[in-house]
């Protein structure tokens, strides 16, 4: 779909030096153009902030940050930026041209890569990672649209825009708004809005599983959905969805992926360390192995050429007795090769029979003429291609429908991030399609960004504040609970971010419910199982009695141990377990007469129990001359057994 000659800046010469050639991709936060150097006559890209972010000093600053990062980075899978500057409106960065395609498009269009493709792609973009890490930057933003591919197969990874240094704090913004694409965000990020090398390596791990199985590990209808599954869910094992993967690739998709950050590789360069081990692990037949989920790859056979119609020269020869030949143009499918048939000679007896000769070569040249035209026109002469009308304005794409033969059937309007406000974003059918002439083509207008309040739902009901949210056309997000003493238990104590501030819709809105006024547990243990319910109920507990029994030293019949310790602050309701005891363990004391003072505490501790040396007024023996409890008798385990030496007055 051709979308340059729309663009402003295309033909355009940016700060006196680089000339725009064509628009290659447009994001969130810029467009990029092939353009030319033209003092050192080079193709470059050229990054351009949309002219509507570049007021914002934050995004400026984002801006020259990634020229200055990406600057210091010289590694041959990063691509380079070589200037930064501006020219009126317009912030630019001047980068490294890369001809290919992203990984994005390689998995779109090839489904599931093969191991040995997923590792030839994720090697260097570790190096790439591994590199900037060392040097103490964190990209933050790794994702398939970020790693280009060159028609060359070297692999780079691109837009650092998000890249902050590894020993500044990598916070989520002032308003809130975590950096970032949901799918590939770590635990941490969502949860604490910082991040370090760590972040990057998760998404590097969730960019494998992708390659691996050709679909993303976490999915949902909203952005909430799916930071709610990096939140509580493990990343699968891609074997689950290749079966007879192997398993090395999950274990290292597993380590990558961690949902405790401490568990993972500390940067990409430890991670690129374990993807050799992993592939040196493999063999030819597993590396090569086609998963289920790959596609074909699709190559052009010219079936799209077999519908056109093209002229063939048809040689003429003595038709009319003399000698005079005449090259006639044929119209003619591709896929046919329809040959005149020689005219047959004519009787040399009838004069006429020249005159005759002549009429049918002429007849059939006009039956096939007519037949030509007659495919033609059910093919491709009633139809037309809808012009390029993504960025125009309203008035500039009625226009052009207008002199293609075709007008407006419907006029819809849409919010959007990308396209200024009364530009058209999307077309049915879209640009370049083809349409019947005389057809109607339905046009969808940006109404610009939409941005949502949040409602204010402090004091409400958790269940009728997550429908007040849902109503202003946001999601309910993660919830934690607090003690509060002036909200109920059950309510909304806050909302991140607070009401009032301006969201997109679908924004994921966290909640903190109050747990009420916050309740002391008491020590219960060796009370009756009826008193220690008592006192707990009184407290606003709730109370369950445990199944079994325990050996303890408490008393049979009487609380042996708590869910709860003593001191611990609970919400009014909550449930602390009692497990009774069936009092102490019986076991029979061993003889220690006669031993050193030493070794019978020794033995009677590995028995089981406690020890206490009575030593008589003036004894200096070590000898044990009794014991408190005889031998073979049973004691309770625990308890303390007295030793006497000998000697004394």
């Amino acid at each position: 779909m051709d979308t340059t000659l729309q663009d402003p800046l295309v033909g355009h010469v940016l700060d006196g030096r680089y000339r725009v050639d064509a628009r290659i991709a447009v994001g969130g936060m810029a467009t990029v153009y092939r353009a030319v150097d033209t003092r050192l006559d080079r193709v470059l890209a050229l990054k351009v902030m949309h002219p509507a972010l570049a007021d914002d000093a934050s995004f400026v600053d984002r801006f020259i940050r990634e020229a200055k990062s990406v600057a210091r980075l010289a590694h041959p899978n990063v691509v380079g930026v070589f200037d930064q500057g501006t020219d009126g409106s317009y912030v630019y960065l001047a980068m490294e041209y890369v001809a290919g395609c992203t990984l994005r498009d390689v998995l779109r269009e090839r489904g599931a890569l093969q191991p040995r493709a997923a590792l030839d792609i994720l090697e260097p973009v570790l190096a790439a990672l591994g590199a900037a890490h060392r040097a103490g930057f964190v990209h933050r933003d790794m994702k398939p649209e970020n790693v280009l591919i060159g028609d060359d197969g070297r692999v780079k990874v691109a837009d650092f825009g998000l890249v902050r240094a590894v020993d500044t704090i990598t916070s989520t913004s002032t308003t809130g708004s975590v950096l970032g694409t949901v799918s590939y965000l770590a635990p941490e990020q969502i949860e604490h809005g910082t991040a370090d090398t760590r972040a990057d390596v998760y998404a590097c791990g969730v960019v494998l599983y992708e390659m691996l199985t050709g679909a993303k590990p976490h999915t949902g209808g909203t952005a909430a959905q799916v930071l709610y599954q990096h939140l509580h869910d493990d990343v699968p094992a891609p074997s689950a969805a290749v079966p007879g993967l192997p398993v090395e690739l999950d274990e290292l998709v597993a380590g990558a992926t961690a949902r405790n950050p401490e568990i993972r590789p500390y940067d990409a360069v430890a991670l690129l360390a374990q993807a050799r081990e992993a592939r040196a692990a493999l063999s030819d037949e597993q590396l090569d192995a086609v998963p289920p989920q790959a596609r074909a790859e699709v190559t052009h056979n010219g079936a799209d050429d077999r519908t056109s119609v093209i002229p063939r020269a048809i040689g003429q020869g003595n038709g009319d007795g003399n000698g005079s030949g005449s090259d006639t143009a044929e119209p003619l499918h591709r896929t046919s090769r329809l040959q005149m048939p020689p005219p047959q000679p004519a009787p040399p007896r009838r004069a006429f029979a020249p005159r005759r000769g002549v009429l049918a070569i002429v007849a059939a040249v006009l039956l096939v003429l007519g037949a030509g035209a007659g495919v033609w026109y059910i093919n491709s002469g009633q139809f037309t291609r809808v012009p390029s009308l993504l960025g125009q304005s309203e008035k500039e794409a009625a226009k052009r429908l207008s002199a293609a033969g075709l007008d407006v059937k419907e006029m819809r309007r849409e919010y959007s991030e990308t396209y200024e406000r009364g530009t058209v974003m999307n077309s049915d059918p879209a640009s370049r399609a083809r349409i019947r002439d005389n057809g109607s083509v339905t046009l969808v207008v940006s109404r610009g960004p939409e941005t949502v309040k949040v409602p204010d739902v402090e004091g409400l009901p958790l269940a009728e504040a997550k429908g007040e949210l849902k109503k202003a056309g946001l999601a309910p997000g993660i919830v934690t609970r607090a003690f509060s003493e002036d909200v109920p238990q059950g309510s909304v104590v806050s909302t991140d971010p607070r009401a009032g501030t301006e969201r997109h819709p679908d924004s994921a809105i966290a909640m903190v419910v109050s747990k009420g006024s916050p309740v002391e547990v008491p020590d219960v243990t060796g009370e009756s199982v009826e008193d220690a319910t008592s006192e707990l109920e009184d407290a606003g507990l709730t109370v369950k009695v445990a199944s079994g029994r325990v050996t303890s030293q408490e008393a049979a019949g009487s609380v042996a141990r708590q869910s709860a310790a003593e001191g611990e602050r609970l919400a009014k309701g909550d449930t602390i377990t009692l497990t009774v005891s069936k009092g102490p363990r019986m076991i029979p004391v061993p003889d220690v007469v006669g031993e050193k003072v030493d070794d019978a505490k020794s033995t009677l501790k590995a028995a089981g129990f406690e020890v206490e040396v009575d030593r008589p007024f003036l004894s200096f023996s070590d000898e044990i001359a009794s014991q408190s409890v005889k031998e073979g008798d049973e004691a309770p385990e625990g308890s303390t057994i007295t030793i006497r030496t000998k000697g004394g007055l």
